[in-house]
């Protein structure tokens, strides 16, 4: 059943909530793209953190699904929305980030949510600043023109051609245009991740870090996870997964393992 946290600043944010009040929590951050809706991974595993008693939350990040806003969508106003989603759950939570859901949290955390850890799940961290910044400034200008479609090839632009074309087929690509007005937070947050030396941007992360990739993944993914491990002076794991996507029941044991051990 969905339920609703206000922000700070009166944003409402749509979630499903799982498990058990009051137990160890996570909050799940999606990366570009995916709401509840679409996101049928993330609630499976969700499902399988409450069978073993650990609560979590769910949520349509701002501007997609039913987290609907109005004006700008940056990261001030998405860390927010993360800030409101960890009181939900009792005030202290392990973050997973999902692809840019990753920088998202890693933001949070820096700058003082109350997270008791990170998992981070692909973090796409692959380019430099330098390249990171004018991919990211070429996206917001097609965002802030109404371009909206030549916004989404833009962000998409390091992906494989036959995903593009693959969701240019979908029932659905109406929907991942529209709402691509909510991926600034992604943005703002990668060019942050890569705007200096990868110990200094992360300096004030201070709570564990597991940078995690699947077994199957994309160039670069390994070496991006190793990177913020060593910043951070966290962990990099492999878990079963392919192609961005983690496997519920692989990924749902670290996951309990971490809030426990961190609640």
């Amino acid at each position: 059943m969905t339920e609703h946290a206000t922000t700070s600043r009166g944003d409402l944010v749509a979630f499903d909530h799982h498990g058990p009040e009051g137990a160890p929590a996570v909050v799940f951050i999606a990366g570009a793209g995916p709401d509840r809706a679409s996101d049928a991974i993330t609630t499976a595993t969700a499902a399988l953190l409450a069978d073993v008693g650990i609560q979590s939350t769910v949520h349509d990040r701002l501007g997609r699904g039913e987290s609907a806003v109005d004006g700008p969508i940056d990261l001030a106003r998405e860390l927010d929305a993360v800030a409101a989603l960890i009181e939900r759950v009792g005030g202290r939570a392990v973050l997973v980030g999902h692809s840019s859901g990753c920088t998202i949290a890693l933001a949070a955390a820096a700058r003082g949510a109350s997270a008791s850890a990170l998992a981070l799940w692909e973090a796409p961290l692959t380019e430099d600043g330098d390249a990171t910044a004018d991919w990211w400034a070429r996206c917001a200008e097609h965002i802030a023109a109404g371009r909206l479609e030549r916004a989404l090839e833009t962000y998409m632009e390091d992906m494989p051609p036959e995903w593009l074309e693959g969701a240019r087929r979908s029932p659905g690509f109406p929907t991942m245009v529209a709402q691509v007005v909510s991926y600034g937070p992604d943005g703002e947050s990668m060019v942050w991740a890569t705007s200096a030396p990868m110990p200094e941007v992360l300096g004030d992360v201070r709570v564990p870090v597991v940078a995690i990739v699947g077994t199957e993944t994309f160039p670069g993914m390994p070496e991006a996870a190793a990177a913020i491990a060593e910043a951070t002076g966290g962990t990099a794991i492999e878990v079963e997964g392919a192609w961005h996507s983690w496997e519920p029941a692989a990924m749902a044991p670290v996951l309990a393992e971490l809030a426990r051990a961190n609640a």
